[in-house]
């Protein structure tokens, strides 16, 4: 019962976020995403995250998650970096999980080969508004979120979980919201849609954790 209630929880907070957000109540938009991130880790911590080293991997990229999520709090441009960074250590700890778990290699070269299409189309579009600090953090960004999710693909190919692959590939999806905020044309458009796929890609993998 406890992950559902935690589940249910995030769903609420998110929409209530997404509200928040439009309103730019910064009380509201703290409360609600800070309880809305809590809710996906308290998801994986009592599906059993705890009990297997992929569990424990994806459990501590689910914190780093929330940790970069306080960070995006800010409209400060350190606590931005700091955020990117963050979440650049997640990314790099759902690799890892996903490493440790035996994936298909053959899945692996698949989600490769998509990834490099779509970092490639995505580096395209972004490049031209970064300036010269950006420009190697997104790199190292993209390529992490790419690694993260052929991976990922490689994981589900392997076990037949396909919440790993989708949940990955969401979050990967949630990242371009983010980047058009940041970085092209900010708009409450952009959050109405990408607070609700990252945290549907976070409660995707807390649910795929090992249990």
């Amino acid at each position: 019962m406890l992950p559902i209630a935690f589940t249910v929880a995030c769903l609420v907070l998110t929409a209530s976020l997404v509200v928040a957000s439009r309103h730019e109540s910064s009380m509201g938009t703290a409360v609600t995403k800070t309880g809305a991130s809590l809710a996906f880790v308290a998801t994986a911590w009592s599906l059993g995250a705890t009990g297997s080293p992929m569990g424990r991997l994806m459990l501590l990229a689910l914190c780093l998650s929330v940790v970069g999520d306080l960070c995006l709090l800010s409209r400060q441009s350190r606590w931005f970096l700091a955020g990117l960074g963050v979440f650049l250590l997640a990314h790099l700890a759902f690799a890892a999980a996903f490493a440790s778990a035996a994936p298909s290699m053959t899945g692996i070269a698949a989600g490769a080969a998509l990834m490099l299409g779509v970092s490639a189309a995505a580096l395209r579009w972004l490049w031209p508004h970064l300036d010269r600090v950006m420009r190697p953090a997104v790199l190292a960004y993209v390529a992490a979120i790419a690694a993260m999710c052929a991976l990922a693909v490689g994981v589900s190919v392997a076990s037949g979980q396909w919440l790993i692959a989708v949940g990955a590939l969401l979050f990967a999806a949630s990242d371009l919201s983010v980047a058009r905020q940041a970085f092209i044309a900010p708009a409450w458009l952009n959050l109405a849609w990408g607070l609700p796929a990252y945290y549907a890609a976070q409660m995707l993998l807390a649910w795929s954790v090992p249990h």
